[in-house]
């Protein structure tokens, strides 16, 4: 493991066909509600391993290689930059204040109950899209989500 998070990311909105969105609570933040979100473990991790790997992780939802969501997990070919909050910029290496975060849509066909890491998360809701976003704390987050209608199958 290396001593920083890289400063790359993704971003993974989980929704159903009716465009009900999967919100989770930080467990270091317990005001903040959210997508999947994490950093590549290694530079060269491909990102929709990453994103695989989150989404195991953070809700016990496997949408990896060989999974029944595999093709579920879909890469949207967009990304934010944006300015680390000064709460985690700690976790980089100095100097580093800018993460590139990727943007992934996962569709399941009705509400899942995650199971959450306790480390990460401490609460879970299913929300309308729109109210989903006006949940998020992070506005690239909620502008992911207001997204979802154009990139939903």
């Amino acid at each position: 493991m290396l001593p920083y998070k890289i400063p790359e990311s993704v971003l993974v909105v989980i929704h159903t066909p009716a465009l009900d969105v999967l919100l989770i609570k930080r467990a270091d933040a317990d005001e903040f509600w959210q997508s999947v979100t994490g950093s590549k473990n290694l530079v060269d991790e491909p990102l929709r391993l990453t994103a695989a790997r989150e989404v195991a992780e953070e809700t016990g939802i496997l949408c990896g290689e060989g999974s029944a969501l595999s093709a579920r997990l879909v890469d949207w070919r967009l990304q934010n930059i944006y300015e680390i909050y000064p709460r985690w910029r700690a976790r980089y290496a100095p100097g580093v204040t800018r993460n590139t975060e990727h943007l992934f849509g996962l569709c399941v066909l009705e509400r899942i109950e995650p199971v959450l890491n306790p480390h990460e998360h401490t609460a879970w809701q299913w929300l309308p899209y729109r109210q989903a976003a006006d949940a998020c704390f992070s506005p690239s987050n909620a502008e992911a989500i207001l997204l979802l209608p154009q990139f939903a199958p």
